[in-house]
């Protein structure tokens, strides 16, 4: 290989190129490709090196708690959720409508893993997300007020395409949680999307809120304009047998 190409490919910011380029020289002599051919071939392993690239740090950026992927969910843990629903949400037309997705159900039905395997599906699809529970969102809003970063942190949580809420409504919000949340909602309505989890039904959500005016007005926008999925346990029938 020319040693003069190694300092200019680092210049043109193509130095990832270099440990690839010896594998790809030999088929290419062998093949006898013409130039053209040759730097298509390693251009395009430069395109899909930084498409990697930049899904993996979209992905770290997101704050996923672990890789999901909806192929990956196991059907035969006994979870029933309604299929076609599910499928809907997963073609990603809900953050072009800048609507938002509810899953409800029992501890240990697929929630949280469905809620991050979406925002997975959206990252690959180019689209911003953040994940982040509940408690965490409110945690780090009663932190920046005590740091005078307020503004900043709110901002960070109006920024993605889709924001995932995990873990709503363990606990009853302080009249404090409810305005953020409130602000959260309004700020976002009809610029971007959620994704929540909830153990409680979304009916039982205005209970939680320390200003039902706030609650109504916030949760209004959230559920007539989201894809509401429960999860569900399958019960087993056991057949008893005659003696």
């Amino acid at each position: 290989m020319n040693t003069d190409l190694a300092p200019l490919l680092k210049r043109l910011k193509l130095g990832a190129l270099l440990p690839t380029l010896p594998e790809r020289l030999a088929p290419a002599r062998r093949e006898q490709l013409d130039y053209a051919a040759f730097l298509q071939i390693l251009l395009t392993d430069e395109v899909s090196r930084r498409d990697q690239q930049r899904l993996e740090t979209q992905l770290a950026r997101a704050g996923f708690e672990q890789v999901c992927r909806l192929e990956d969910f196991d059907w035969t843990a006994g979870v029933a959720l309604d299929r076609r629903l599910l499928d809907a949400a997963f073609s990603l037309a809900f953050l072009d409508r800048k609507e938002h997705v509810v899953f409800v159900g029992p501890v240990g039905t697929g929630k949280t893993f469905l809620a991050q395997a979406l925002g997975h599906a959206a990252v690959r699809a180019g689209r911003s997300v953040r994940f982040v529970r509940a408690d965490a969102f409110f945690a780090a809003l009663a932190q920046a007020r005590a740091d005078h970063t307020t503004e900043k942190a709110f901002r960070s949580f109006l920024a993605p395409d889709l924001l995932i809420l995990d873990d709503f409504g363990l606990q009853r919000l302080s009249p404090q949680q409810s305005t953020d949340l409130y602000e959260l909602v309004i700020a976002r309505h009809r610029r971007a999307s959620f994704v929540i989890t909830a153990n409680r039904a979304v009916d039982e959500w205005l209970a939680l809120f320390a200003d039902p005016i706030l609650g109504n007005s916030a949760l209004d926008r959230l559920a007539n304009a989201s894809y509401q999925m429960k999860t569900n346990r399958i019960r087993k029938s056991v057949r008893q047998g005659r003696a």
